[in-house]
């Protein structure tokens, strides 16, 4: 039987993080994961490129039973703290959009960073080795052959189960008694059926929107795919949205009060195909479906109020989202109300952490969940 001071469950962003923090912290610590190698998900983010973290990033980014959890760790390692391990590693990077931070060449850069920074503490890397039973018994945990006082749960989300995902972690956690707030999955394309399924013959057309569901909004891109919605508004607005509700799609996000009255002045000819902004797939699909009689001039000014509000506020009624198999995160998890927002420690078992995805701190697309993983990483390192 090996002795460790810690031993890390996922090596994956979360994990590799805190094993490199705490062994530099000079603990003896071993990582293990089920796969053949490190950073699997990490490798294909951010289109290969990894979007690393969010300049903008603040606790209001982030989804969570518990809103005021993530301030704690989020305020104690920083988006700068991260890219100043970036830049120590000479790793070229540059902002996107919104904050965004991504490799100028590929992922693979911060997985090899991240698997040096662990050498740099001499942690022992074991791949391809199920956790299998973790056992606790005299204030040790037992998991192939190694014994620590501290375990941490870094496995994650079942979100991307093709890369080796699973529940693993909301199984563990609730052998030692935390709750798991239901997981769901985010940042997900959402599906369309009955009346809203002939947009999906628009499968390739994007155009800058609104969606908004809920006191949610985001404005970016929304793509028409063959099932439904996707594109960066669509995931956000993922996020947010539960089974049921309505999610509304505001086409002309910088149209003037009454545009289309304006139209009619003078364009009068015109129908609103032609006055409509849009792709033109798009333009006719949603013309089509207002069903407008011919020409702008001949359109009562009621019934163009009327068109203006239905394309400022579309509504489709999702049926349901493309699953863990397409969502970039897993939304829920381990419930933080039993975890400490200081040390990411399971208050009623000592020595046991959480961080990463495996916690129920979910972030906005473009960085954030990166962060979060950084960042809970770094609070457990410390406490260990």
């Amino acid at each position: 039987m090996s002795h460790y001071d810690a031993i890390v469950l996922g090596a994956g962003a979360a994990g590799l993080f805190c094993a490199a923090v705490a062994g530099q912290r000079g603990k003896r610590v071993l990582l293990i994961d089920h796969n053949t190698e490190p950073g699997r998900k990490i490798l294909i983010s951010g289109g290969g490129r990894c979007n690393f973290t969010n300049l903008h990033t603040a606790p209001d980014r982030f989804l969570s039973a518990n809103p005021h959890f993530a301030k704690s760790a989020l305020s104690r390692f920083t988006p700068r703290d991260f890219l100043d391990l970036v830049e120590a590693y000479g790793i070229a990077w540059h902002e996107k959009t919104l904050g965004q931070l991504f490799c100028d060449g590929s992922a693979r850069q911060i997985v090899a960073m991240l698997v040096e920074e662990c050498a740099k503490g001499g942690v022992e890397l074991r791949y391809s080795v199920s956790a299998g039973e973790v056992e606790h018994r005299d204030g040790q945990f037992h998991v192939d052959g190694a014994s620590a006082p501290a375990l941490v749960i870094a496995t994650g989300g079942p979100s991307i189960p093709k890369l080796g995902a699973t529940s693993f972690a909301y199984d563990l956690a609730r052998r030692f008694g935390l709750k798991v707030v239901q997981p769901r999955p985010a940042l997900v394309p959402l599906t369309l059926a009955g009346e809203d399924a002939l947009f999906t013959e628009l499968s390739g057309v994007s155009a800058e929107v609104v969606a908004r569901c809920g006191k949610a909004a985001f404005r970016e891109a929304a793509l028409f795919t063959h099932r439904g919605l996707s594109g960066p508004a669509i995931l956000q607005i993922s996020s947010y949205w539960q089974r049921g509700q309505e999610v509304r799609i505001d086409f002309l996000p910088d149209a003037e009060p009454d545009w289309l009255l304006a139209a009619k002045r003078n364009q009068p000819r015109a129908g609103l195909r032609k006055v409509l902004p849009l792709p033109d797939r798009l333009a006719a699909t949603l013309s089509e479906r207002i069903g407008l009689p011919g020409e702008l001039g001949n359109c009562a000014d009621k019934a163009l109020r009327a068109a203006q509000d239905r394309l400022g506020g579309w509504a489709f009624q999702p049926t349901g989202s493309e699953g863990f198999a397409k969502a970039e995160v897993t939304a829920g998890g381990i419930d933080t109300a039993g975890l400490s927002s200081q040390t990411m420690e399971a208050r009623k078992v000592p020595g046991l952490y959480a961080i990463g995805e495996a916690v129920d701190v979910t972030g906005w697309l473009g960085g954030y969940n990166f962060q979060w993983a950084w960042a809970s990483a770094h609070a457990a390192a410390q406490a260990l």
